[in-house]
């Protein structure tokens, strides 16, 4: 008779974003069975995806494999499928109209974009949450500068040179920056007919100041760097209407063929796939252990869940929130399945926050210590190559940094999956085509 086999508990872990590998690194090698399902195959360095669309960097560059970064690990199986629901009867997870029974599960979805009810503007004004968005949105751009190239119409070209940035968060930041930067510096003597130092970068900010979530006087360094660099702030004005032509700001148009959302974020579906109370943004209300209330064996970590900080603030959806909890619930698990609970709830160490304003200029707040400048600048650097994974990505990264610095080139200026239409002008005439995309 052969020895009973013991089943392990089951971990499924859903989202292999920050939080989601975090969970499963802790968990390699303890007594659990971890499925760990994504809708891609590969782990995106996000905060860096603004430099794939701006052309600094290729998308191998800022992502891996998720399979060759568990690779050595018996107890983690790796499954590529697109979650729709949960079954909480069964305690199942549904995904491609497959059920994968759990007893443990992690959801660390991410978020989406939001458009505040005005979900017809994505078109015009795509947002940057993948590696798709992020190709789509240089073709987008980079065709612009060539169709203006061949342009007739000055006010067609002014608008195929006009650029605007809505949301003057991290994202909008550095995009905005990223692109005056790559108009007056990288692509300045690529064009005979055009002068792309002449292109015109609008960033639109609805709140009083950039970068709320940082010190005034970093914030008003921001601008003026961005200020420098050629950019058009405008604060304290909303988007009110978006179309292909550009945007509405109350009684002013400005004319745009190249937009781009950054302005709000929503969470993933979790919520209505739980049937759990959640925030306006979508985010599922956890407790102070990160678990779903009513369901101790469900966690939601990351962007997908709202969690306050020890003065009552909502924490922050960035990189090292998400990591941070998905180390504390992988713990959390291991902890219980030795019969040695953790009771002391989740806390989230802040190591500070950084953003970066083009080639040379950051601004760094931890507590009350604030930097701005070129140091800054360099630490956003080394924190961000440290921060990716793998070995090859950080030397890639780093190298290409240095011959962009002393260049002032961007190599991966490629216009790819762009479809023969969307590669035509938008119109055919010397006037402007409302109608076009």
């Amino acid at each position: 008779m052969q020895p009973r086999i013991e089943q392990k508990p089951r971990v499924v872990i859903v989202g292999a974003g920050f939080g989601g590998l975090s969970a499963a690194q802790e968990l390699a090698g303890a007594p659990f069975d971890v499925t760990l399902i994504d809708r891609h195959n590969y782990h995106l360095f996000q905060p860096l995806l603004y430099q794939v669309a701006t052309a600094g960097l290729s998308p191998a560059d800022i992502a891996a494999p998720i399979r060759s970064i568990v690779r050595g690990r018996s107890n983690q199986t790796v499954m590529l499928a697109t979650v729709t629901d949960i079954d909480l009867k069964t305690s199942e997870v549904i995904a491609d109209d497959r059920r994968i029974p759990f007893d443990h599960l992690i959801l660390a979805t991410g978020a989406q974009h939001a458009y505040f009810g005005h979900d017809d503007w994505e078109p015009f004004a795509p947002g940057l949450k993948t590696i798709d968005d992020a190709t789509r949105f240089r073709a987008r751009m980079l065709l612009a500068f060539e169709r203006a190239e061949s342009e007739t119409d000055a006010d067609e070209r002014k608008r195929l040179l006009t650029f605007v940035v809505i949301g003057g968060g991290p994202t909008g930041v550095e995009m905005a920056g990223a692109i005056a930067e790559l108009a007056r510096r990288a692509l300045a003597k690529d064009f005979r007919i055009i002068d792309p130092t002449s292109t015109q970068v609008v960033l639109i900010e609805a709140g009083p100041r950039l970068l709320a979530a940082f010190d005034p006087s970093l914030s008003e360094q921001a601008q003026r760097s961005l200020e420098r660099l050629g950019v058009e702030v405008r604060l304290g004005r909303a988007v009110t209407s978006c179309d292909a032509d550009g945007v509405v700001l109350g009684d002013e148009r400005i004319e745009a063929r190249t937009i781009m959302w950054g302005a709000g974020v929503m969470a993933s579906p979790a919520g209505r796939w739980l049937n759990v109370p959640a925030d306006r943004a979508g985010r599922v209300m956890v407790g102070a252990d990160l678990a779903v209330p009513g369901h101790p064996n469900i966690f939601v970590i990351g962007d997908t869940a709202t969690v306050n900080d020890g003065s009552g603030r909502p924490l922050p959806g960035v990189a090292p929130v998400a990591k941070q909890q998905g180390y504390y619930v992988a713990r959390k698990l291991i902890a219980e399945n030795r019969g040695q609970p953790i009771a002391t709830p989740f806390a989230y160490r802040d190591f500070g926050s950084l953003a970066t304003i083009g080639r040379k200029h950051a601004i760094m707040q931890l507590g009350r210590f604030k930097l701005s400048g070129f140091v800054a600048w360099l630490l956003w650097c080394v924190a961000h190559i440290y921060f990716l994974i793998g070995f090859r990505n950080r030397i890639i990264v780093a190298l290409n940094w240095m011959w962009n610095y002393v260049t002032f080139q961007r190599g991966t200026r490629l216009i790819t999956g762009v479809r023969e239409a969307q590669m035509r002008p938008p119109h055919s005439s010397g006037h402007s085509n409302r109608n076009a995309a």
